[in-house]
């Protein structure tokens, strides 16, 4: 076999194997970056329900009760975001 044909089909193989490694890296980085997205939503709604809920019971003066009832809107709000990120993900 001539040596300009083995350098050729080497440098072909070579740049199979780059192309092979690069895309598994995507793969991997775009699913951490999925899973960051989604407990971000998760967190942002609980605390955003809970600082409302902080706010309001401090303007009414009911505390406790409206920052435990603005958690779980929060947690409930948090939960659909995910799972509409996960149908979309999915489509």
């Amino acid at each position: 076999m001539p040596d300009d044909q083995f350098k050729t089909r080497l440098k072909i193989a070579k740049n199979k194997i780059k192309a092979k490694k690069s895309s598994k890296n995507d793969e991997s980085s775009s699913g951490i970056g999925v899973a960051f997205k989604m407990s971000t939503e998760l967190v942002s709604a609980v605390a955003v329900g809970t600082i409302i809920g902080f706010i309001l019971d401090n303007w009414f003066g009911t505390k406790p009760w409206l920052i435990l009832i603005f958690f779980f809107v929060g947690v409930i709000a948090g939960i659909m975001n995910v799972v509409k990120s996960a149908k979309k993900m999915q489509k």
